[in-house]
């Protein structure tokens, strides 16, 4: 599989998503709460027919491949390539129609993400990365990403999808770094990501990610040069609590609040 080919199946599969989500987006259609736990966590019927769509293309195209995706599992988790999707991340805000939301895909090799994109149909952008670079494409042009320097915490812009989704103690951690910078604001989810690797924003703190969640996120965020960790600084591969930092300096001074 070349550089060629696989951006343009990467392409292919971001048409194929964008294509069977944008008929349902702002529609009256049906929501159903899969959370067993007593919380909210929606999903629609156009999740699992993006995701239906993406995974028989990838079968056709790379059989000996996995996948792993939030809707409908892991089929060959353990092969060399594994594709990781998440057809909408931010169904909340989908559900609302509010447009910061997108689909993530990902490709890993030997567990390592080597490809990350997150492609917007509605608003037609496309955020994509290896890990050495990263890039924007969409009605402003295409461009190179790269995020941009912050010293310090007073000078940060901070983004969060929600603190509600955070355990008490994290959110106590949470606000240390939110009373510290300049700006704090919530929503986003995965477009939250791309603002940092854009150059918007200087951090993103969030809890309780799944690693389908933040995968296909880690090569656009280093590709644009930033710095994406779990809050005691390990790899963020398996989600769970994670910090992203479009500067070191940034991330080692949000880490020190973050470690109580």
């Amino acid at each position: 599989m070349t550089a060629i080919d696989f951006a343009a199946f990467v392409g292919e599969l971001a048409s194929v998503s964008g294509e069977t989500i944008r008929p349902f987006f702002r529609t009256a259609l049906g929501v159903e709460n899969k959370s067993l736990a007593g919380g909210f966590d929606p999903v629609t019927a156009a999740d699992r027919a993006a995701e239906t769509a993406m995974r028989a293309l990838i079968k056709k195209t790379f059989p000996e491949h996995g996948i792993v995706g939030e809707e409908l599992g892991a089929e060959q988790p353990d092969a060399e390539y594994v594709w990781v999707l998440d057809p909408i991340d931010g169904t909340k805000s989908f559900i609302c129609g509010m447009p910061v939301w997108g689909t993530l895909i990902g490709l890993t090799r030997r567990g390592e993400p080597i490809y990350g994109v997150m492609h917007q149909p509605f608003t037609r952008e496309q955020f994509t990365g290896d890990g050495a670079a990263a890039s924007y494409r969409g009605p402003a042009g295409d461009r190179a990403l790269r995020a941009r320097p912050c010293a310090a915490l007073e000078d940060a812009v901070l983004l969060t999808t929600s603190p509600l989704l955070m355990r008490d103690a994290d959110r106590q951690l949470f606000h240390r770094v939110e009373q510290a910078v300049r700006l704090s604001r919530y929503g986003g989810d995965c477009y939250a990501y791309c603002m940092l690797a854009a150059g918007h924003v200087d951090l993103v703190i969030e809890t309780e990610l799944k690693p389908y969640d933040v995968l296909p996120l880690i090569p656009i965020i280093e590709g644009s040069g930033g710095l994406i960790t779990t809050w005691d600084n390990g790899r963020p591969h398996d989600g769970g609590r994670i910090i992203a930092a479009g500067d070191r300096r940034v991330h080692a001074k949000a880490m020190e609040l973050l470690r109580g």
